[in-house]
């Protein structure tokens, strides 16, 4: 009689994960030839192929979209079973830093599977507007967090890039406004900064007609129709244009989402979690960018 190998749950959820045989192989440091034969072994047992092909990568068949949830759910029970036999389960307490932004809810999953994962470790998670999380762990009041630069230091370790763009509302036209109306952040950092630039090389009037704390409320005044914004370019969707060039704004840079922690913060809580947040956006390729 056939049965279902943790194992081979593991390589379909790294798979699943990454969209690709290649970089699922990665994830599990297992070669491309090996994590095929075992994609091939469970889909041997179950009688049904459990991946088709899309574009260059693969996505869930109707099967595996059934099996995915059953087999993230069954490994993550033994890992934490294994985590509380074990001598050396994680324990102690991590101070983390999140995005308080549309980001925050890719965040707010991967703690909760480190917590899943780690459940000794006391996790004490501060979500807000991430410009102050930089002093915040130079002073010792974090332990880890995850925020934006515009150039990463060599203590802040990258994990998603996303170029930034100008928008308008797909029906609005501002080609023909003498003065531009334009959503920008409320407070001191890059990004306004980099919309300000942008908007003095035009060297033509505008005026700041909106201002929020967050990305989601620049795009709320894109979504209106009141102003043009300054947005990652994930977080463009089918309702906007892209209108830089159109209204001869100048170059804008591209955001970096990194992860940084205190210097003088040791231990397995940190070092675990630093190893999901990194995982979480390797196997995804992508996905929101936050503040």
């Amino acid at each position: 009689m056939n049965h279902l190998d943790s194992d081979l749950l593991r390589t379909f959820i790294a798979v699943a994960q990454a969209g690709s045989v290649t970089d699922g192989a990665a994830l599990i440091n297992r070669s491309q030839s090996a994590t095929s034969i075992q994609i091939k072994r469970l889909e041997t047992i179950l009688g049904e192929p459990v991946f088709e092909r899309h574009g260059r990568g693969v996505v869930p068949s109707e099967t595996g979209r059934r099996l995915l949830p059953i087999a993230n759910e069954v490994t993550a029970r033994l890992d934490a079973a294994l985590r509380d036999i074990s001598r050396d389960a994680v324990r102690g307490r991590l101070r983390l830093g999140i995005p308080d932004d549309h980001g925050r809810a890719k965040l707010a999953q991967i703690v909760a599977a480190f917590s899943r994962l780690h459940p000794q470790v006391e996790l004490d998670v501060t979500c807000a507007l991430s410009t102050g999380f930089p002093g915040a762990l130079e002073k010792g009041e974090l332990d880890l967090a995850v925020y934006e630069v515009e150039t990463p230091r060599p203590v802040e370790d990258l994990l998603f890039e996303d170029p930034t763009c100008w928008v308008s509302s797909a029906e609005q036209d501002f080609s023909t406004a003498r003065t531009l109306p334009v959503a920008l952040f409320d407070h001191a950092c890059w990004w306004r900064d980099a919309a300000l630039g942008s908007l003095e090389a035009r060297r033509r009037p505008y005026r700041i007609v909106y201002s929020s704390q967050s990305v989601s409320g620049v795009i709320a005044a894109v979504d209106a129709g009141i102003a043009v914004g300054l947005v990652g370019r994930s977080s463009v969707h089918s309702g906007h244009a892209i209108v830089g060039a159109e209204l001869d704004l100048g170059a804008t840079p591209t955001s970096k989402l990194v992860l940084a922690a205190n210097g003088s913060a040791d231990g397995g809580p940190l070092i675990a979690m630093k190893e999901t947040i990194r995982a979480a956006f390797l196997s995804t390729k992508g996905g929101a960018t936050s503040r």
